[in-house]
């Protein structure tokens, strides 16, 4: 079902009382569009009719919200202007759960440069700008049939950070994307470890809280960090470990200098039960 959006920047100074948010649902891996709208009521007093003529000048953002396996996304129509529609620091309000809309990222659909058909650009919950986002350009493709009005099967070349990416939407409605090929050389994640097998870090140990993690890094773009547990832990239960925790020492960590130099942030999530992906974005 089409749904309509738009957030204004100034969100959080709206009377608490009259906002209500719903989340997206998240049961299905396919990227979904939220079937959820925002609304802000407010109480008929002198404060109140103050604020709402002021919100009469500010800007509005026209949104939807996509998730691919959890990692949700405001999708931004911005095909008309090769400039964001909102500053890093105004995507980092949006992206703020608890006083914005929430999401871990705003992705803007923007001109195509060098033969591409569109340019991807993503700004993060923090922010920082990363390279390209796997499920973040699944629910970019998926954003570009519903504006642009696609029936069918369809690929697109995409300009990101990353280089070109070509989706294809699938008869069901599927997205499927060619990641290119992983980039395993140590330096090139970029991380410090060691290389252990042909110049890739594949099972190196890291060292965090006294625990010996083994780790396999690689990058399709942004650097990844997967563990599926440490020479203590010999089998890896994800839902005993408390991932707000351990999550940021992996971000912090002086093996992986792409996050000092850039400012990034985490994103933990599940591989499957007993293994963990820590995305350096």
């Amino acid at each position: 079902r089409a749904t309509s959006f738009a957030a204004n920047f100034t969100t959080s100074t709206a009377p608490s009382s009259g906002g209500r948010l719903l989340r997206p649902f998240r049961g299905n891996p396919r990227p979904r569009r939220a079937v959820a709208s925002m609304a802000v009521s407010a109480p008929k007093s002198p404060a109140a009719a103050s604020f709402l003529e002021r919100r009469e000048s500010e800007r509005a953002l026209h949104f939807v919200k996509y998730q691919g396996l959890g990692n949700d996304f405001i999708m931004v129509d911005n095909r008309d202007s090769a400039v964001p529609k909102v500053t890093p620091e105004e995507a980092a309000k949006l992206c703020d759960r608890n006083f914005g809309i929430g999401a871990d990222g705003v992705i803007f659909v923007m001109p195509g440069v060098n033969g591409a058909d569109y340019t991807m650009r993503i700004f993060n919950s923090d922010g920082s700008e990363p390279e390209m986002c796997g499920n973040g350009v699944r629910c970019f493709a998926r954003f570009i049939a519903e504006v642009e009005n696609l029936q069918g099967t369809h690929s697109f070349k995409i300009h990101t950070g990353a280089g070109l990416i070509i989706p294809e939407i699938q008869d069901d409605g599927k997205v499927k994307v060619d990641m290119g090929e992983p980039i395993l050389y140590g330096p090139d994640v970029p991380t410090k470890l060691p290389s252990t097998k042909n110049e890739a870090v594949v099972k190196a140990e890291l060292a965090i809280d006294g625990l010996a993690w083994h780790v396999t890094c690689v990058s399709m773009g942004n650097p990844h960090c997967i563990t599926f547990g440490s020479k203590e832990l010999k089998v890896l239960h994800v839902d005993d470990l408390k991932l707000s925790d351990i999550g940021p020492k992996f971000e912090h960590h002086e093996m992986f200098p792409a996050r000092t130099n850039t400012g990034n942030f985490l994103c933990c999530y599940m591989l499957n039960v007993n293994a963990l992906a820590f995305v350096f974005y």
